[in-house]
């Protein structure tokens, strides 16, 4: 078991003539070159829905993304690996500003119209490896390790942006969730305003502390410790099938420390232990049938002001069985009212029964920015 110690992460960030930028993380095996593609924002913008208040996204160029079976002439198959258009060179870990955005910085002018206005926000790339086939349940200790402090290095900085008001870090695993690429990489987008689901919990949040006076979350962490849900529990993380899942087999890594709200808050310790549960949760999704999970994982962190909001990371994953995935057909689709196929005291006690091996864990790491 190694201790607590901090292992230095370096940080090389590169922009390109459009203002693109490239984050190279761990050791520096090369720079991007003049001819590093630009961004692609045609008609780029979001609508208001006035019956339901929610804002609706635009971006047809991401009609033209990169996709696994493409291969261009004298390239790499993927996009992603070492030597292809986003990386030309060898890399540990690295993060780039999405071609294909929804949200940006400095969207395009919109039509003046009422209810349109510009995508602000951002949309990065996160590759976790330079290595074509893996996950977070098969990479090395320290590459984990790194992976963790990418995210937290990362959100802290689009965090600190005063016209972000939530910030996702995500991953779409698998071919039945869209994924267009299957090299080992996740995403993060800022957000400029709460998307709807974000505001129900804040506004959740606010209405458990002024009934009891006490943190909700604590609260249903406490809950969930004392049921048969229960994955795994050590001092830092519970992992547990959560009492009202929207999907069959979803779990969720929930923070027992009351103030851990985000990934900038992670000590040494925590950072450590969010790397084993992650990695513990994707091994059992790929040992329930047997073969790579597709799935949907989701970093929860605070937004503003949400004071009893603990950092959590939601798996969702589609299927129900090895054939079928669960699909949000129409009820749940027009009304928000998901009909799940299993009670989640069998989903857990499935998952429960899958072997997870233990693994020497890697110190963390904080990231050292060198900046160019």
């Amino acid at each position: 078991m190694s201790d607590d110690r901090v292992q230095p992460l370096r940080r090389n960030t590169f922009e390109g003539a459009d203002g693109r930028r490239l984050h190279v993380y761990g050791e520096l095996r090369g720079r991007p070159g003049d001819d590093w593609p630009r961004v692609q924002p045609a008609a780029l913008q979001k609508r208001l829905d006035r019956l339901t208040a929610t804002w609706i996204a635009f971006s047809p160029a991401r009609n033209t993304r990169p996709h696994s079976s493409d291969r261009p002439p004298g390239g790499p198959v993927c996009p992603l690996c070492p030597g292809g258009p986003e990386v030309p060179f060898s890399y540990q870990a690295a993060v780039f500003d999405n071609r294909f955005p929804a949200l940006l910085d400095d969207p395009p002018p919109v039509p003046d119209l009422a209810n349109v206005a510009p995508s602000v926000g951002r949309c990065e790339v996160v590759l976790y490896t330079e290595e074509h086939v893996g996950s977070l349940g098969t990479l090395d200790p320290v590459s984990l390790a790194r992976v963790v402090a990418v995210w937290r290095d990362r959100s802290s900085a689009l965090w600190a942006d005063e016209r972000h008001a939530f910030v996702l870090i995500f991953e779409n695993r698998g071919d039945a969730l869209g994924a267009t690429l299957s090299h080992p990489h996740g995403q993060i987008y800022a957000f400029d305003h709460l998307p709807p689901f974000i505001a129900g919990r804040v506004t959740a949040l606010a209405g458990g502390r002024a009934a009891t006076g006490a943190c909700l979350t604590c609260s249903l962490v406490e809950e969930d410790m004392a049921s048969e849900r229960v994955l795994s529990v050590d001092e830092q993380f519970l992992v547990t099938v959560p009492f009202a899942p929207r999907w069959p087999f979803e779990v969720h890594v929930l923070a027992r420390r009351h103030g851990l709200r985000r990934l900038g808050d992670l000590r040494p310790d925590e950072q450590r232990a969010l790397a084993a549960a992650l990695r513990a949760a994707v091994v059992r999704y790929d040992g329930l049938f047997g073969f790579e999970l597709p799935y949907m994982m989701v970093a929860m962190e605070a937004p503003a002001g949400a004071e009893d909001w603990h950092l959590a990371f939601e798996f969702l994953p589609p299927h129900r069985n090895e054939r079928l995935t669960k699909i949000r057909a129409s009820v749940e689709t027009a009304t928000g009212l998901f009909i799940t196929d299993s009670l989640p005291e069998a989903s857990a006690s499935r998952l429960a029964a899958i072997r997870v091996t233990f693994r020497e864990e890697a110190p963390p790491m904080q990231v050292v920015a060198d900046g160019h």
